[in-house]
């Protein structure tokens, strides 16, 4: 059994979607940024850098797992799914997987902070971010031109990155022209395990309570 500690965030959503997908038993444990939940003893326990998501394997010792790349990867080792067996397909898989962890993720939450979140508007700082989002998308979308997902076949690596794509709207990011983007995005979005996934945790909070919680963060 796998104990999941996460919110309704991207980095959240993409262990919750890779354990519905492999069809593990876990337990959902939603955390509360308003309350601080993040930076409790307890938590930092199983997380010391104080970040969603986490994870603990019942099943090997109570073995806690923090960083959600490092998550999927542990996952798909331990599942022997979405995730090749060969050297250089694992390679591969592990290639696109950072691509999201240095780039997609890091350039998207900042273009989030900045374009939603932050007290005061810096256009200078929103076009770049905004920019530099829309080419690391360029990046994806050529490569779904060759390929009908990241590594050939579905893995981690779509999971880890879809989970950003997906909220491009959110991030005042244009994807016109991308169409290999758009089909691969589609593809991924409907599949039923990413559907269960993206409720765990549901979206409970609107719009405007979701940008009070994340001021309130960048505060902290």
């Amino acid at each position: 059994m796998i104990d999941l500690y996460t919110a309704a965030t991207p980095n959240g959503y993409k262990v919750s979607i890779a354990l519905e997908e492999m069809g593990m038993d876990y337990n959902c444990h939603a955390l509360s940024f308003s309350d601080g939940d993040q930076k409790k003893d307890w938590f930092l326990k199983i997380n010391p850098n104080g970040r969603i998501p986490a994870i603990i394997d019942r099943d090997n010792g109570d073995f806690a797992v923090f960083e959600s790349g490092a998550i999927l990867q542990y996952l798909a080792r331990k599942s022997g799914l979405l995730m090749p067996l060969d050297e250089k397909g694992q390679s591969v898989v592990e290639q696109w997987l950072m691509f999201q962890m240095g780039g997609v993720g890091p350039m998207q939450g900042q273009a989030n902070v900045f374009y939603r979140y932050f007290p005061e508007t810096i256009q200078p700082a929103i076009d770049r971010y905004q920019h530099e989002c829309r080419r690391l998308y360029e990046v994806l979308d050529t490569r779904l031109g060759e390929v009908e997902y990241l590594a050939g076949d579905y893995s981690i690596a779509d999971i880890a990155n879809v989970c950003w794509v997906a909220i491009y709207e959110w991030s005042g990011i244009n994807i016109d022209g991308l169409d290999n983007l758009k089909r691969w995005m589609a593809d991924i979005m409907a599949r039923p395990a990413v559907q269960r996934g993206i409720q765990n945790p549901p979206r409970e909070v609107t719009a405007e309570t979701a940008v009070k919680s994340a001021k309130t963060m960048l505060m902290k």
